[in-house]
């Protein structure tokens, strides 16, 4: 579905993807684990439009996705939930979520689509009519991800969706994701929880200072010594 090929990128002078490449096959997930700095927010805004590869080849589908504007790519079936969640805080859960759907016109599926996301999240159905910004942590997130579903994407892009939330917090948005993806989303994770992403996803990259540095079945990593050592906080 998704093949990225030597991929550079640069934030001014800053070389920040160095001939990155990788794949995503449909229905799996496939999760960028590394350290802070390492790449992986910088690789998904790649893939999204958000920045512009000096070097290399996108192709979702066998379309070429890096001479497409962020919204095109959008409407080709590509959406994001971002780090940080970036959520609308002065509109209404509701509010976002339609947001979400900005390039829809198809208002019996959005209808639809708003109460599978409601199913899906029932905490953001207690507060559908509630201001973002009053959300929880937690809450967020969930809306985060219920409104890159809006968009009805084939490819969903998660940036750490574990980042500033409790155990039990992580534990319910992993289960969430699982669950996603056994509906038929096919899904790239970027996550600083190598632990939690290796339990969910199917295969992995790790990606060091712009570079991939290993590869394999997320089982195949979870054994891996170096990953063990160097993101599972095994000695």
């Amino acid at each position: 579905m998704l093949e990225v090929q030597d991929i550079h990128t640069y934030y001014g002078n800053i070389h920040a993807l160095k001939g990155t490449s990788l794949y995503v096959e449909e229905g799996e997930i496939v999760t960028l684990i590394g350290s802070n700095g390492a790449g992986k927010t910088t690789t998904l805004r790649t893939i999204q439009g958000l920045l512009r590869p000096s070097q290399g080849t996108i192709r979702f589908n066998g379309q070429a996705l890096e001479v497409l504007s962020a919204e095109a790519i959008v409407r080709l079936g590509i959406s994001q939930s971002p780090e940080g969640r970036l959520v609308f805080p002065r509109m209404t859960v509701l509010e976002n979520l339609e947001m979400g759907a900005f390039s829809r016109n198809d208002r019996l599926g959005i209808k639809s689509d708003l109460e599978r996301a409601m199913v899906l999240f029932p905490r953001l159905k207690e507060r559908v009519n509630q201001k973002a910004g009053t959300l929880s942590g937690g809450e967020q997130q969930m809306l985060a991800i219920a409104r890159a579903l809006m968009a009805r994407p084939r490819l969903l892009l998660l940036d750490e969706p574990s980042m500033g939330l409790a155990p039990l917090l992580v534990s319910q948005i992993f289960s969430i994701i699982k669950d996603i993806n056994s509906q038929g989303m096919t899904i790239l994770l970027v996550e600083q929880n190598a632990r939690m992403a290796l339990s969910v996803a199917h295969r992995g990259y790790v990606l060091q200072t712009g570079q991939i540095v290993l590869t394999g079945t997320a089982k195949e990593l979870q054994v891996n010594e170096t990953v063990r050592k160097a993101y599972l906080g095994e000695n």
